[in-house]
């Protein structure tokens, strides 16, 4: 199909395409996180949109004729840069520096979501390179037709990164703490892998929770009820407001995501005494062998219990489940003295001013370089013993 044949727009609602024609165009292997199930709930519940800062706009290519999609970009019109996990604070001070402004800018990403996944989608569209190209020039030009400072694309496939190194792209690394299952018969083979320091920790860690007769219950999310929900949301909000700060997404967010993706989801309750006082969520995508940590709270400080609740009950279910990587999340070296090991991934940014481009450019070349030798550090504290291969 000729690029002049699409039909480029945006909706400024995902409810504008159905959930039919949005999940052909995503891949099989994409995972939960761009289910329509999951990006329209953050729309209808208030996670973005109205006077978050993220107000969908989402880019689509249809045919011809306008009756068919056949590519599309989650992308948002933000007003701030919270909840990215990709931090630009000082490109949009340099900006107020010389009197321009930086926001709003264009961003293709998860909200509140540091994975990576498909960002420019097409299903198995045989044009797949001609749609991921005509994504990329529509993104610039409503970045240039709306006098927007940028376009960002966070952590995409690195399928995609050379389409978007053509179009003008510049790449940014970070870095990521993830847990490989090396087909593990249970937790004990996990910590004979590591140091004996490692290993030492670990152990007085889990003894310190268990001393305390804190029991564990994992409830798989087609099992949940709506009391759990609710428990979990107060711990969820609770880790929010300790840091005198408000949480990103509604407690309506995750009861729809239990009535609509419950196969993805998976609660570890912690109760002391038969009172619940701490959970953690995991999103879990068994096609891909995969399960994300995505957020933990307690009501009660108890030492400990986060690594216990949020890293060894998890890491305990994906060695009986066969989950393959655990990801813990954005940043926190503390993973690494749990058997996490450094990931380095990518964001993709295109700036439209040429000066700021150019500046950024070089800040960014400077960055990657710092990354590296930070990676090389860290392998240097590697929790692995020697004679174990670090993959």
């Amino acid at each position: 199909m000729n690029q002049q044949e699409y039909q480029l727009e945006i909706i400024g609602n995902l409810a504008e395409v159905s959930a039919g024609e949005w999940n052909a165009i995503v891949p099989a292997n994409a995972g939960p996180f761009l289910s329509y199930a999951f990006l329209s709930a953050l729309e209808h519940c208030g996670c973005v949109g109205e006077n978050t800062g993220w107000q969908p706009a989402h880019l689509v290519l249809k045919s011809p004729d306008s009756t068919k999609l056949i590519g599309a970009m989650p992308l948002y019109l933000k007003q701030h840069s919270y909840g990215e996990f990709v931090f630009d604070w000082s490109w949009a001070q340099a900006y107020e520096q010389h009197g321009m402004q930086y926001y709003p800018k264009a961003l293709c990403a998860i909200p509140f979501t540091p994975v990576q996944g498909q960002r420019l989608l097409c299903g198995s569209s045989e044009d797949a390179p001609q749609i991921r190209a005509t994504l990329l020039t529509g993104l610039k030009s409503i970045v240039n037709q709306n006098k927007l400072s940028s376009a960002h694309i966070l952590f995409p496939e690195q399928s995609e990164i050379d389409s978007m190194l053509q179009q003008g792209f510049m790449l940014r690394d970070s870095v990521q703490f993830h847990w490989q299952n090396h087909d593990y018969k249970d937790f004990d083979q996990f910590l004979a892998i590591l140091t004996m320091k490692r290993r030492k920790n670990i152990r007085r860690e889990r003894a310190i929770v268990a001393a305390q007769n804190i029991s564990f219950t994992h409830i798989p999310g087609v099992e949940t009820v709506k009391a759990d929900w609710e428990f979990f949301y107060r711990c969820y909000e609770n880790t929010y407001l300790e840091h005198q700060s408000s949480p990103y997404l509604t407690e309506s967010f995750f009861k729809e995501l239990a009535s609509t993706m419950p196969e993805n989801l998976h609660l570890i309750i912690a109760s002391k005494d038969a009172q619940r006082l701490a959970c953690s969520l995991l999103i879990v995508d068994k096609l891909n062998a995969k399960a994300y940590g995505r957020y933990w709270g307690a009501l009660e400080h108890i030492d400990c219990l986060h690594f216990e609740t949020a890293y060894y009950q998890a890491i305990e279910y994906c060695i009986q489940e066969n989950i393959q990587i655990f990801e813990g999340g954005a940043q926190g070296e503390h993973k690494m003295a749990r058997g996490f090991m450094p990931t380095t991934i990518h964001s993709a940014h295109w700036i439209a001013d040429p000066q700021f481009s150019k500046a950024i450019k070089l800040f960014l070349e400077r960055e990657h370089h710092g990354i590296a030798a930070y990676v090389d550090e860290l392998a240097e504290h590697s929790p692995l013993k020697s004679s174990t291969v670090a993959l």
